[in-house]
């Protein structure tokens, strides 16, 4: 397969897959949205890219999501990789989401030029997880409480 062929391919598979693709420079700069991250955060690449991460970090979370981004870029380490990680984001309406993502860092010879990441809504698995916890909580404390 040629370059142009396999650009082609990666193209096609960055635009068709329905998970958010996202890419940011080394100052956390969006330079890459695809259309997954469109339905998943709700702006359009036009509205996102060239704009910070800030975009999609819910406020209470920047300090610590820089303090770890800086330090990837800088030592080109990631524990994220093969293993995703789960935090909140926010949509553009505002409302926080749960994510599931992993990453992969760009280099350009031995420097990190920024990171991609594919993220996931797991919305709806977290919200019913999150139930059972609760469930399972009540049941616990009822059967404690008719013990005597």
């Amino acid at each position: 397969m040629d370059e142009s062929a396999r650009d082609r391919l990666c193209r096609e598979i960055v635009d068709g897959i329905g998970d958010a693709v996202v890419f940011a420079d080394r100052e956390g700069i969006i330079r890459l949205w695809n259309g997954g991250a469109e339905r998943v955060f709700g702006y359009t690449a036009g509205e996102a890219v060239g704009r910070s991460l800030d975009l999609i970090i819910p406020e209470g979370l920047r300090k610590r999501h820089w303090e770890g981004y800086f330090r990837v870029i800088e030592s080109g380490v990631t524990r994220y990789g093969a293993e995703p990680l789960a935090v909140p984001g926010v949509r553009k309406d505002g409302s926080r989401i749960s994510l599931e993502f992993s990453i992969a860092l760009l280099r350009d010879g031995t420097a990190v030029t920024g990171a991609a990441a594919v993220l996931r809504d797991v919305t709806a698995r977290w919200l019913k997880d999150k139930e059972l916890r609760e469930r399972l909580k009540a049941l616990e404390a009822g059967g404690q409480g008719g013990a005597g």
